[in-house]
This record gives C-alpha cells, structure tokens and sequence, in this order.
C-alpha cells in the first residue's frame, strides 16, 4: 500500500503543469464563508442599500449593473464588520455573539479576506469592455454607422466625473482611506490618545464614509444620467452624520444596548463623539479617560460616565446640536441638487429626538 502511494509522486511535475479544473468543493466554500453566512443570516438596518438606492434616483444606474454594486457593498460591509469585532474584541453584533466569539479569530480574519477579494472579482464585471462597430454586411449602411453606445457614452454626454476605466484606482483608494481612519480609531484607542474634534472627523469621513463612498464612486462612473456632478460630498456628510448619530445611540439608546450591548463603546475605550467632547470640555478632569483605560464591563462606571458626560460636560446636549446643524445641511443640499424622496426619508428616519 505503501508503496502504491509513493508511486504516484514519480510524475508529479507533469501532473502540475498539466491543465486541471479546480479541486475547491462547494463544501469547502461554505465552510471557509460560515462566519460570513452567520453574520449576514441576521441582516442589520440595511442604512448602506437605502443610500445607493437613493443615489440612483439621480444617476439611473442600469440595473445589471446596479445589482453587482448592491451585492459587493454587502460584501464590503459585512466583511468589514468582522474585522471591526476583533479589532474591538466586541461581544455583540446584532443582537448576536459576534462571530469570532463563535468561529474563532483566525478562521473570521481568513473569511474577512476572503470576501474582500471576492468584491473584487465581482467588480470586474462593471469594466468596460472594447466596443466594435458593427460590420454585418447586411444591415444597411445607416445602421452600420448608428451609435450604439450607452447615452453616457456619447460625445455630447457631460464628461463623467469618474471614468468607469478608473474602478480600480476608485476601490483602492477608498480601502486606503477606509483603513487610514480605521487605524488611527484604533492608535487613539490603544495609546489613550484623545484626538482634537476635527481629527475626530477625519477619522470618521475615512472609515464610516469610505464603503459607501465606493459604492457612489462606482454608481457614477456606471451612471446613465447626471455623471457630471459631484455628489460625493454629500455622500460625506450623511456618513459623518451616521457616524456621530451611532455615537451618541450607542451611549443613550436601549435598543444599541440590545444588540451591542450597554455602552459599548466604554467598554472598547473607544473616543467617540460624545466622549471626546466631554474630555475636551474639561481637560483638567481624568474621570472619563480613566474609565476607559479601564475598558469596564460592568454597569456601574459606565453609568457613572454617562452621567458625567449628560450633567458636568453636557456633552449629549452638544452632540444633538452638531447632529441639528448636520441635518439641516444634508437637507439643504439634498434640495440644492433636485430633491430626493428615499433619501429624505432616510433622513427622517435617522432624525434624533431629544429626549
């Protein structure tokens, strides 16, 4: 038996060189994607599709092309989702254990990885592809002649802000941004570092803003109508407004305490919104940067900071005013560029009371 076994290394060589369809077994893809099957088995508020379906009012991307964007921002979102549970060792995402609690760390990171290069592959069906003029000898030489192309595509179409030969440059540099933002979230975090509001910001435009910003980038470079204009700085103040809008949930709602737990944000050492204002407000205090080099998991310092930051700093009352002025903006520019009914109805639905 031995001996049988050694043999069939004896042409190993030419048995690698020969062509071969591949070994991967469906059971082994669903193995390697079960910590991204978990996570996507209980969908979140879905914020990401209601924005590229609001954008598309405007820019009518063609519908083959509109579900591959769909799809690979799902993939991107979710796949970064992972990472961001082990970067920030959360026990919670969505009501659930997070899956590297379940799958385990290495096995998330692999299927996280995974999923950004399937994104990828997926995008290759959005480049161009080289046209050919038509040449059946019999059509009529009208016909031979007749610009076929897209509308966007045609010489008297407005010169598209973002050329659909650019995707790739588009998604690489929106992953740069993504994980500049990312990474200084957690340099801050990790050597107790609170950064000024305007850091706060930037951080957030690159990594609340940078999925989404890819996916309007690559709508309007497929866009049929309005490829000219420039709705990328929108797309920036509504994710600065999420992101800000998620802080101060994740401190004052119960139903973030359902799904991500009470106050987890104290628990990461995280210096949200809320959090870096009311350090800013009275440098000379320690209270709060001592509560999070402590990382609490229990109630009674997290409680003890809210309080603090609802009574001494009035951090929360600062917060509700920035996300007023934010809001305010979106919807002057919403209307500034034709109006849109989905996302003013996102608008609406986002809108925080103060309660």
């Amino acid at each position: 038996m031995m001996r049988a076994n050694i043999e069939k290394y004896d042409s190993f060589l030419s048995s690698l060189c020969a062509p071969s369809s591949s070994t991967w077994t469906e059971a082994q893809e669903s193995a390697l994607l079960e910590p991204y099957t978990y996570i996507t088995a209980n969908p979140g508020k879905k914020v990401s599709d209601k924005l590229i379906e609001g954008f598309n009012l405007w820019l009518n991307v063609p519908k083959d092309k509109l579900a591959v964007i769909i799809r690979v921002a799902g993939l991107l979102h979710n796949a970064s989702l992972l990472v961001d549970d082990i970067e920030d060792d959360s026990q919670l995402r969505r009501g659930i254990p997070a899956a590297h609690k379940i799958y385990g760390i290495p096995q998330t990171i692999n299927t996280a990885n995974y999923i950004y290069f399937l994104a990828c592959q997926e995008l290759s069906a959005l480049r161009p592809t080289k046209r050919r003029r038509a040449c059946d000898s019999s059509a009529s030489p009208d016909s031979r002649l007749r610009d076929n192309s897209p509308a966007a595509e045609r010489p008297n179409f407005p010169k598209r802000l973002i050329s659909d030969h650019d995707l790739d440059r588009v998604v690489s540099d929106e992953f740069v941004s993504l994980h500049h933002g990312q990474g200084l979230d957690i340099l801050w975090r990790d050597t107790l570092r609170c950064p000024t509001e305007d850091e706060y910001v930037q951080m957030a435009k690159g990594k609340s803003g940078g999925l989404v910003r890819t996916a309007v980038k690559v709508m309007m470079a497929c866009a049929t109508t309005n490829a000219n204009i420039d709705y990328i700085p929108l797309c920036n103040l509504i994710m600065v407004y999420y992101q800000i809008r998620d802080d101060y949930m994740n401190l004052q709602s119960d139903q973030y305490s359902n799904n991500k737990g009470f106050a987890d944000d104290l628990s990461e050492g995280k210096f949200s919104f809320p959090i870096v204002h009311g350090i800013l407000e009275q440098p000379e205090n320690q209270l709060i940067m001592n509560v999070l080099q402590k990382r609490p998991k229990t109630p009674t310092l997290k409680h003890h900071a809210i309080e603090y930051l609802r009574n001494t700093t009035k951090s929360f009352d600062y917060t509700l005013a920035v996300l007023k002025k934010l809001e305010q903006q979106a919807r002057r520019e919403l209307e500034r560029l034709g109006g849109n009914t989905i996302l003013s109805a996102l608008l609406d639905k986002l809108h925080v009371v103060d309660t």
